[in-house]
């Protein structure tokens, strides 16, 4: 007999399309074991997607009626990009729910979702990251100080942002502050980072029974300034998979990621996106929820490693 699986998607961010992208990969592929349901997380509402219908997702009991008979979810996978899901909030809802999920805890996705804070645990273990300021919406801010601090050019981001948006690189003073409007529509808290001059490298990361596995590297050449919303998700990347890059550097970098996921307690999938400059990489962010459409990077790993995107997550499955 199936047994029940939420899957969260949606969410508040700007990102809500593309974590419906995502998830239909997810249901689609998703071993038959589980039953998978589609839950569209939205602020007004949380429904459930049964066949061409919605129907209400009860918060109360976490459960929700088909035919007439409740429901129950023997597990989740929250796969929204950006508040709720990749920040822990739908984790805390499911911990008090006693509902078994397959993402990382609260506090490793909460962590790990915030740039800055994620950056500032990673170096206290002597892990590269970018040089930054950390910028709080309503506090004044001396941008003469912050370009003298970083140099030009540099990048401004939400802090607190799932994907690409509000994103912007930097070249001089006048593009400061219009840069930081940007990033902070996305959230409350901004960081700006000092730029690094590198390859591209991205990791993906996940949980067997065996242990800790990395899938093979990526290496992300953008037509644009930098790996932006546009580039992302409209074609103005080339994403090379097996990364082509000495083995040296690529063992160095996937056994970096693998000890970011350690360091974090993640669980399930997560990428860990590096800046390689010159032999050493440079921590970018660590991503809990990282695309999972057609488009993604994650699912070109997966291909490249000889694996099903369904034999993937049995191997999630069978690590709980």
């Amino acid at each position: 007999m199936q047994k029940v699986l939420g899957l969260f998607c949606g969410g508040f961010s700007s990102e809500y399309e593309i974590s419906l992208k995502s998830a239909a990969t997810i249901k689609q592929h998703f071993p038959n074991s589980y039953k998978v349901y589609r839950i569209l997380v939205k602020k007004e509402s949380w429904q459930v997607e049964i066949e061409n219908t919605l129907v209400d997702f009860d918060l109360n009991t976490g459960s929700f009626l088909e035919n007439g008979e409740r429901v129950h979810l023997d597990l989740a996978l929250v796969y929204t990009h950006g508040d709720p899901g990749e920040n822990g909030k739908i984790q805390a809802y499911l911990d008090m729910k006693e509902i078994p999920y397959l993402n990382s805890n609260v506090l490793a996705s909460t962590l790990s979702f915030d740039k800055w804070y994620c950056n500032q645990f990673l170096k206290n273990f002597e892990i590269p990251v970018a040089k930054s300021v950390r910028l709080i919406k309503g506090e004044s801010f001396n941008f003469q100080e912050i370009a003298k601090d970083l140099g030009f050019p540099m990048f401004v981001k939400p802090t607190d942002s799932g994907s690409s948006y509000g994103i912007s690189k930097v070249k001089n003073l006048e593009e400061i502050e219009p840069a930081i409007e940007v990033a902070f529509k996305e959230g409350r808290t901004v960081v700006i980072e000092s730029f690094l001059k590198g390859r591209e490298i991205t990791c993906g990361v996940y949980k067997t029974k065996t242990g800790i596995q990395a899938l093979p590297l990526t290496e992300i050449v953008t037509e644009n300034e930098f790996f932006d919303f546009s580039a992302k998700y409209e074609g103005k990347s080339r994403e090379i998979t097996p990364a082509p890059i000495e083995q040296e550097h690529a063992s160095k970098i996937q056994g970096l990621a693998i000890k970011i996921y350690e360091l974090l307690q993640l669980n399930s999938i997560a990428r860990i996106d590096f800046m390689l400059v010159g032999d050493v990489p440079h921590v970018i962010e660590v991503n809990t929820t990282p695309g999972f459409s057609p488009a993604s990077i994650v699912p070109q790993m997966i291909a490249a490693s000889g694996k099903t995107i369904t034999e993937f997550w049995q191997e999630i499955l069978d690590a709980q």
